[in-house]
């Protein structure tokens, strides 16, 4: 009724890696590929002391390789070198930790990658598997899994949480002035001690105390929809503070990658 099958059990001869993946797959024509590139600047970038390395080469097969399968974080990376057949193939079965993933291509590709993705793509274009022809979209703007805007920058963060604080201290003055009166908690919040409780807190005080007077229509709208996107934006970036951890910037693909 069901086919046999037997868990945990030792083969009589060690099988083979590549006899699992087939002969058309991906992950082969990314070893044969690498494996026809000059890589002599890139050696260039290596010491002949201290502790072997692992091959560049290997290290390029992963990355490309990876970033074909959309994997960009380091960490799931060495995940995939531990667990999956075709990364576990292209290392010979050696497993790079993150942080050395990490290293090589924000240390040993700097200057390099350029040369080398031009290369790669000069090979796939020989071999068919992509083409140079002009691609047309119809105007709409997609953002890339890599550029600038996908970097999270902690001057940045200091930044709109000053201007939150600013606008802030702005709304509450004026409100005091249109209320005549002192609002409730009136002493004025700063970037030191601004968390989202507070400012939300704050600006339900502030809305409460236009409503029952004649104030500007534009600045009651305006309470009314910071009152919302400004305690969201103040958690985020708490969250984006705690990944930065002291850092200048993290990148949003993978939050290890810094500059």
């Amino acid at each position: 009724m069901f086919k046999s099958y037997t868990s945990n059990d030792n083969l009589l001869l060690p099988p083979c890696l590549g006899d699992f993946i087939p002969q058309n797959d991906p992950v082969r024509v990314v070893h044969r590929i690498i494996e026809q590139i000059n890589l002599e600047k890139l050696y260039r970038r290596y010491s002949p002391q201290g502790c072997s390395a692992y091959h560049p080469r290997m290290m390029l097969q992963i990355l490309v390789y990876a970033y074909l399968r959309n994997i960009y974080s380091s960490r799931r990376i060495e995940e995939f070198c531990r667990n999956d057949i075709r990364f576990m193939w292209l290392t010979g079965n050696v497993t790079p930790d993150h942080n050395t993933i990490n290293r090589f291509r924000s240390s040993r590709l700097k200057d390099v990658l350029k040369t080398i993705f031009a290369t790669i793509v000069k090979f796939l274009v020989a071999e068919g598997f992509v083409s140079l022809d002009v691609a047309c979209t119809d105007g709409t703007k997609m953002e890339a899994d890599a550029n600038r805007y996908t970097f999270v920058w902690g001057k940045s963060i200091h930044t709109r949480i000053s201007r939150i604080a600013e606008q802030l201290e702005e709304i509450w003055q004026y409100a005091e002035s249109v209320t005549k009166q002192e609002l409730r908690d009136s002493a004025p919040i700063t970037y030191q001690d601004i968390t989202p409780e507070k400012v939300e807190k704050a600006l339900c005080q502030i809305d409460d105390a236009l409503n029952g007077v004649d104030a500007d229509r534009k600045m009651k709208a305006k309470v009314r929809r910071v009152r919302k996107s400004w305690p969201e934006q103040l958690r985020k970036y708490e969250s984006q503070g705690k990944i930065l951890d002291g850092r200048n910037s993290y990148s949003k693909t993978d939050n290890d990658a810094t500059f």
